[in-house]
Parts: structure tokens; C-alpha cells; sequence
């Protein structure tokens, strides 16, 4: 073999390779190559990094009767010192972050319409407050979130830092519900603000960008696990306690009737269901809120493939 042939050749197979390595470690332009889960199976949403832009100022407004919501149209709401805010997934549907302050504090609210969670979380961490945007990139079909200070990819539904300076880092989560806008109007919620839809851009909030998404049983995107047990848009709350990961299917909520008690790492819960929304929510013990998961059944279970299942009429 002629050596010094052979190591120029390598040398030139190397120099075209590294450039492509370095390409398969960013998407998006966010680097990849400490990420904790494998950089192939973060795919591209389709539009780029802040091609759905979240809304770093957003305005609020009273309720009214000039506003274009109707009594069924579903919010996210939270209930922070005194005040109640309601974040019309109308609105959510298009810009999916809304990074704003409660009081003085920051709050981090998002909403991936492809697996149907609306979450929100205190963005301090380490001492320092994050803003975050919308990548354009996605994990098991859930919303990728990057902060702007470091630019490190977080996860929506675990809220954890799978890329980055960040990376392993957790948010810590804020309680919030889904509501019906007419009964947010009507329950004793101190005063109300609702998100305005005066957001600066030009989208059509009373129509979804994701068509009957909702209802099909069709995923635009692969995930790592999958369970046929429910339809995959069927509507669960999840709740981790203790490292265990427990979840609530709306079908089983309805036929065993609510309240119902039930236990999760350690801990005895009530579980409460409204199927107007419909949504559920649980408390503890002393009757404190928990801030639970409410998510498609696939999206709940990609993320916890060990999860157990309340099921009605049997020995929970």
C-alpha cells in the first residue's frame, strides 16, 4: 500500500466529512452536540427558529363583550396573587410562548398545539431569569423551546434542557388550569385579565392553524414510544410524584364518576373532572392544587412509557 497516498486520501475524505458532522450537530442553528437525547430523532417543525413568534410583550385587557371569544372557547388560566389570567388557546395555537411577569414575577407560559399541553413554569433558574422563543424544532412531536441567554433547547412536557449550556437543567412548573372562557367569566377568580389579541402580527386567532388535528388519530411527527391502549388524541392528565408518573384518562374519569381518590408516590390525590372543557385537575391532602399534565394520551406516554393507568372499576 502506498501510506503517503492512503493519509492524503484520508486526509481529503476527512475534510469533506468534518463539514458535514458539524451540519448533523446544529439544526436550526442551535448546537446539538452535547444533546442528551439523540440529535436524529430532533426533526424540524418546518418553520425556523422564531417563524412562530412568541410573544415577549404582551398586551392583557379586561374582559368584555367586544372580544371575539365565545362561551366554549378554551383558555389556559392562572391564578396568581389575587389575579386571573386567561391565555386563549386561540392565541396560543399561533405563538405557543408567552413570556411576561405576574406581580412582578416571571412566568413562562407555552402551549404545544400538536400535543395538546399547556404549561407553565417559573423561568429562573440558577438564580437568573430566562426568556424563552420557539425553536422551529421538536422532540417526540413536543414543542422545542430555546432560552434567548443561552441559547440551550428545552423540552416542553419534561421542561428539561436536552441541549446546550443548560442542558439536564429543570423548570420548575407553575400550577394552572384549562378552562372554558364562560366559566372563567363566571367563578370567583379576583380580577381578570385576558391576553389581548392585539399581538403586533396579523394571524386569524379565532381559526386553527391545525385543522381537525385534534380529532385524527394521524401524528404529523414520529415519537419513541407509542400505546394503542387509547385513541392517541384522547385527553389524560398526568402527574409525576416521587419519580413515579401516574395519569388519568378522561374516559376512565367519566365512567368511574368524580371525585375520585387515588394514590401516587406516597400520596394520596382527588382527582377532579369537568367534562364541559373537558379537563380534570388534582389536589393534595391539605387540598393544594397540583399543576398536573394535560396532554394528548400519545404525548403523555412518549415521555412516560412506564407510566400507570388509572382505570374506573378497578382496585386503584
Amino acid at each position: 500500500m502506498n501510506i503517503p497516498h492512503f493519509c492524503k486520501l484520508s486526509a481529503i475524505v476527512l475534510g469533506l466529512c468534518l463539514p458535514l458532522l458539524a451540519v448533523a450537530q446544529q439544526k436550526n442553528g442551535f448546537d446539538l452536540g452535547n444533546a442528551l437525547v439523540k440529535p436524529d430523532t430532533i426533526l424540524h417543525g418546518g418553520p425556523p427558529r422564531d417563524g412562530i413568534p412568541a410573544l415577549n410583550d404582551p398586551a392583557f385587557t379586561s374582559p368584555s363583550d367586544d372580544l371575539p371569544w365565545r362561551p366554549d372557547d378554551l383558555v389556559m388560566t392562572l391564578d396568581l396573587d389575587g389575579q386571573s389570567y386567561a391565555y386563549p388557546v386561540g392565541i396560543m395555537n399561533w405563538h405557543e410562548i408567552v413570556n411576561h411577569e405576574v406581580g412582578g414575577r416571571p412566568v413562562l407560559v407555552t402551549f404545544c398545539p400538536l400535543c395538546g399541553t399547556g404549561m407553565i413554569f417559573d423561568p429562573v433558574v440558577d438564580g437568573a431569569t430566562l426568556t424563552f422563543g420557539v425553536s422551529g424544532l421538536l422532540h417526540n412531536s413536543d414543542l422545542l423551546m430555546y432560552d434567548h441567554q443561552t441559547l440551550s433547547l428545552w423540552s416542553q412536557i419534561p421542561g428539561k434542557a436536552i441541549a446546550g449550556p443548560m442542558a439536564g437543567k429543570v423548570l420548575d412548573r407553575v400550577r394552572g388550569r384549562h378552562e372554558l372562557w364562560g366559566k372563567w367569566l363566571q367563578r370567583d377568580a379576583g380580577e381578570r385579565k385576558v391576553l389581548s389579541t392585539d399581538t403586533g402580527y396579523q394571524r386569524d386567532y379565532l381559526r386553527s392553524p391545525y385543522g381537525d388535528y385534534d380529532h385524527s388519530d394521524r401524528l404529523y411527527f414520529p415519537v419513541s414510544e407509542e400505546s394503542r391502549r387509547y385513541h392517541p388524541k384522547t385527553w389524560v392528565i398526568g402527574l409525576e410524584v416521587d419519580g413515579e408518573a401516574r395519569v388519568w384518562p378522561f374516559p376512565e374519569l367519566e365512567n368511574a364518576g368524580t371525585p375520585v381518590q387515588d394514590d401516587i408516590g406516597g400520596q394520596t390525590v382527588t382527582i377532579h373532572y369537568d367534562r364541559d372543557v373537558p379537563t380534570a385537575w388534582a389536589v393534595d391532602e391539605s387540598g393544594n392544587e397540583l399543576a398536573v399534565t394535560r396532554a394528548f394520551w400519545f404525548a403523555w406516554y412518549t415521555f412516560h412509557p412506564q407510566t400507570t393507568i388509572f382505570r374506573a372499576g378497578e382496585d386503584n
